[in-house]
């Protein structure tokens, strides 16, 4: 057959274009076997082409899987792709490995020994390809084929190690040789002790004494692969990356503390880390003492006992950024860690020497690297990002003095991240005239000068807060006006987000608590103050060594936010539940100064990060103590901003249940303040407010529940944001399933019930009545009798309500939780004759919803799904 195409003009026949039709022709590739078209286009010049038979080997292999020596032509074939010269053919195929090696894995019988002799010899190889691509892709299958179990013992150490350790060879590309430690560092839980003992271990060794392979020990995978399977072996190397010449290196170290000392005994922990640590947070670094200190929470961790799970709160501290993240406008600002502004890996700096006992972390001469030990100066290992030089601690410039003076910075300073990237804070002159009329009167009136033009500063650079830079020099500044004034009222509305309404935080609070960690002359307190020699043994103990809680407790001194960390307060707060379960309740005394100093930190910050774990410090110590040192903190917390107060709100629940019935029901006069909010936006605020109030209903009295939660409730259900309405429904059914033990509330919460909202004037609150029966049937939150007496005839009313919406819910709520009950079906009385001709009146609606919802086809679908779409389409 042939089709005739363009003869609209043409008249002669000579004139006419022939051309033949696809339908002539049967594909040839439909008559080659799967193997004849897989030897076709593994042979194409198209690269396309030989992409797509990487792409379909597994396609082919299922398709001759039952003949075994079809299978192994297919492998065979497989080998022949592999030394195709176009990278993005290589890693179409690595990328498809896996998932044949899964298939012969499946058929071995059919396919004996097809993995290790024809695939992961390619996957091998490619370990070492010299395209990035195809080198990540073999990386990433040897890790997923690791994990699967399919590689033979036999085969990773004859065939799998030997390439990985050649790799990491001295004289082998350091890209390579990075990648290929990341590997071993993977792979050393799956393949065990022995091997990585055996195999790994030597060229590990080699790599930490390697003073030119200083971003290769800076790594934290590097630095923690060995814990588990060979720590005791190589703890000594681990001293000397602590002791490292490049700061990067010791600053990973700190960060990886905790996992080092989990897998160490209690006596190695006590006796060996804690002087290691204590090294790291005096660190010439700033950098390498900022990870430190965000570290020694989890340090202190772990010298709890074996029995207890600190960890959790470490885990659980993820909470607060993730309500962060979903937070709207001003009401949360995102959280971030501490931001190193290092360049990773930066500059090499000596550190001090260790006092490392030598018979602990003996090195055999013949193969010890002289240049790995403490102290030793280190060759140039080529250009190096300098890490950013802090200003010494006995050169700053003391904040604690009224005048500021300028400072001139160093020259290598100048192209620092902060130095360079800032706006320049403006130069302050201060009036020195009044100083000479009056001498008597100078630290005064300097420091009244001083303040002025500091507030001055902040308030212009307030509007400008988002920015990290402008945020940067407010935060100084702040410390310095509090510095200047510790014993004056300081506005607090140039230290918060916005202004504070009633916060109790605020001014003189927070000073007098700077007071009680001041550092400065005892005799300047008050008579009734604790002696600093009494102070200092208040805070002894024996459950980790003293010089490690020393510095915890020290994390609250102002000093340390310019030394070391702006942000060390928070990083105090955030390990405090940790530290506090390490010490157990009998040492809460040790901590009971430092937490109510993070109570009344300046920064919202702090006080927020404590408001999210109040909950776990009042269950670890107890009722007594909760009541006595907690409760006035939590209180505080209730009257504070709104990103404080959700952290409180979260867990309402969690810190109301571990009190005493009758401190408990004073908080219920309070709820009603979670009503008011900041930002009239905060929706997520009222709608965590329903969540919790579920949950309180338990800790009440169904009287208490009627009063105090039954008017909230009600609000709640009339809020402009559906999914605070949905929640809130949620909570009038348990309400209904609280008080159907009390018939008298029970029947007084329905009736005002269908007041308020089945008689209401608004079709959305008349769809929240129906709502909430549905919701109440539903969950068998009120028995059917009850429910017949009360709802029913007002829920049937709805039939002739003059909007569709309202009749399609109730149409779903009749047939699909309803009509179907026994109690229904089986009632001799009027109950099932008004529920079958509401039914009946429906399906002769003249909307096309209702009579569809109320027939009997529609299948019975969950009332979440119901009512969520009625929301979304109707609201």
């Amino acid at each position: 057959m042939f089709l005739i195409v363009g003869v609209d003009d043409y008249s002669s026949e000579s004139d006419v274009i022939i051309i033949p039709s696809a339908l002539d022709f049967v594909s040839q590739d439909e008559m080659l076997t799967p193997l004849g078209r897989l030897d076709k286009y593994v042979a194409s010049e198209n690269i396309f082409n030989r992409q797509m038979v990487a792409r379909s080997l597994l396609d082919t292999l299922k398709a001759v899987s039952e003949d075994e020596r079809d299978c192994i032509a297919v492998l065979e074939r497989v080998s022949r792709l592999a030394d195709d010269s176009e990278p993005t053919v290589r890693a179409e195929l690595m990328e498809q490995i896996p998932h044949i090696a899964i298939f012969c894995q499946e058929n071995r019988p059919s396919i004996p020994f097809a993995f290790s002799k024809y695939l992961l010899p390619i996957v091998v190889r490619y370990l070492a390809d010299q395209n990035n691509l195809v080198r990540k892709t073999s990386q990433a299958a040897l890790l997923m084929l690791l994990e699967q179990e399919l590689i033979e013992r036999i085969d990773i150490e004859n065939l799998v190690c030997p390439v990985l350790v050649d790799l990491t060879a001295p004289d082998s590309n350091d890209d390579v040789k990075t990648e290929a430690m990341a590997i071993i560092c993977k792979m050393a839980p799956m393949v065990g002790k022995d091997i990585t003992e055996r195999l790994f271990l030597p060229r590990f060794c080699e790599m930490c004494c390697d003073c030119r392979m200083f971003h290769v020990r800076k790594c934290n995978l590097i630095v923690v692969f060995f814990l588990d399977v060979c720590l005791p072996v190589q703890l000594p190397r681990f001293f000397q990356l602590c002791s490292d010449n490049v700061w990067g290196v010791r600053k990973a170290c700190a960060e990886c503390f905790m996992t080092v000392s989990s897998a160490t005994s209690q006596e190695v922990r006590r006796t060996k880390l804690s002087t290691l640590f204590i090294n790291l947070i005096s660190d010439p670094s700033r950098w390498v003492r900022q990870a430190a200190f965000q570290s020694l929470g989890q340090f202190i961790s772990t010298f709890a006992s074996p029995n207890t799970d600190v960890g959790q709160y470490f885990r659980e501290g993820a909470e607060e950024a993730e309500w962060s993240e979903h937070c709207e406008g001003q009401l949360c600002r995102s959280e971030q860690e501490g931001v190193d502004v290092a360049v990773e890996g930066g500059g090499e700096q000596v550190a001090e020497a260790l006092p490392v006992d030598e018979s602990f972390c003996d090195v055999d001469s013949e193969s010890s690297n002289p240049m790995c030990l403490p102290g030793s100066s280190e060759p140039d290992p080529g250009p190096v990002a300098e890490e950013p030089q802090s200003v010494p601690e006995d050169n700053s410039p003391s904040l604690s003095s009224p005048v500021l003076e300028k400072v001139d910075i160093p020259e290598q300073e100048l192209f620092n991240s902060f130095h360079y990237w800032r706006t320049p804070i403006p130069q302050i002159d201060l009036d020195l005239e009044l100083l000479e009329k009056n001498p008597s009167s100078q630290v005064s009136s300097t420091s009244a000068l001083g303040r002025k033009q500091l507030e001055e500063l902040i308030e212009n650079l307030e509007p400008h807060i988002d920015d990290p830079d402008v945020k940067a020099q407010v935060d100084v500044l702040t410390a310095a006006l509090r510095a200047t004034s510790l014993d004056t009222h300081v506005d607090d509305a140039f230290l918060e987000p916005r202004q504070a309404h009633d916060n109790p935080f605020s001014s003189h609070h927070g000073q007098d608590s700077a007071l009680q960690v001041s550092h400065g002359d005892e005799s300047e307190l008050s008579d009734g103050s604790m002696s600093a020699e009494e102070e200092k043994k208040s805070k002894h103990q024996d459950v980790v060594p003293q010089a490690l809680l020393d510095q915890y407790l020290s994390m609250t001194d102002p000093s340390r936010a310019q030394t070391v960390d702006m942000e060390i307060a928070k990083h105090c707060a955030y390990s405090l539940p940790g530290v506090a379960l390490t010490l157990g309740r009998q040492n809460w005394h040790c901590l009971r100064d430092t937490f109510e100093t993070l109570a009344s930190d300046m920064q919202w910050k702090v006080r927020r990060t404590l408001a999210f774990s109040i909950h776990e410090l009042a269950l670890i110590l107890g009722d007594q103590l909760t009541a006595e040192d907690l409760v006035p903190i939590f209180n505080g917390f209730l009257k504070d901003l709104d990103e404080v107060r959700i952290g409180v709100l979260r867990h309402l629940y969690d810190f109301l249940k571990l009190l005493h019935q009758e401190t408990r029901r004073k908080y219920l006069y309070q709820l009603q303040e979670f009503l008011v909010t900041d930002n009239s936006r905060n929706w997520r605020f009222r709608s965590e407010l329903a969540e919790q109030l579920v949950l309180l209903l338990e800790l009440y009295s169904g009287q208490d529940v009627y009063d105090y939660l039954r008017p909230l409730a009600f609000c709640l259900c009339t809020d402009r944001v559906s999914s605070v309405r949905w929640t809130s429904y949620r909570l009038v059914s348990e309400i209904i399933r609280k008080l159907s033990t009390c018939p008298a509330l029970l029947a007084d919460f329905l009736g005002e019930l269908v007041d308020k909202f089945c008689h209401s004037p608004k079709w959305s609150g008349r769809q929240a009545f129906a709502f909430v029966c549905q919701l109440a049937i539903e969950e068998d939150c009120v028995a059917l009798e009850q429910f017949s007496e009360h709802l029913l005839a007002p829920l049937l009313q709805l039939a002739s309500d003059p909007v569709p919406n309202v009749r399609v819910l109730l149409a779903k709520t009749l047939r699909q939780s309803l009509v179907e009950r026994e109690y229904f079906l089986h009632s001799a009385n009027s109950h099932q004759e008004a529920l079958e001709q509401t039914l009946v009146a429906l399906q002769m609606d003249l909307d096309k919803d209702v009579k569809y919802f109320a027939s009997v086809h529609p299948g019975s679908t969950r009332i979440n799904e119901d009512a969520m779409s009625t929301t979304s389409s109707t609201y």
